[in-house]
């Protein structure tokens, strides 16, 4: 049951910072919830454990974390695309 919570919770936060960002987030609900975790571990990482929590996921830093992490990958595929 803990892994579909978190799966959830990083759907959420995905979805959450991509409204925040105002971008589409590639891949859709899966690319949420991808871009919810990997950016919840990057804020878990980088800024700790604080904030309220849900699940066990820290939500302030899972956001800023992840809003990051669109961030880069915006500004990665906006590269690519000029390229060609």
């Amino acid at each position: 049951m803990g892994l579909i919570l978190t799966l959830i919770m990083g759907g959420l936060i995905g979805w959450i910072a991509g409204m925040i960002m105002g971008t589409d987030i590639p891949g859709g609900k899966i690319g949420n919830i991808i871009a919810g975790l990997i950016g919840a571990s990057l804020g878990g990482f980088l800024l700790g454990s604080w904030g309220p929590s849900i699940w066990g996921v820290h939500i302030l830093p899972a956001l800023i974390g992840t809003i990051l992490l669109i961030a880069i990958v915006s500004i990665i595929l906006n590269m690519m695309h000029r390229r060609r």
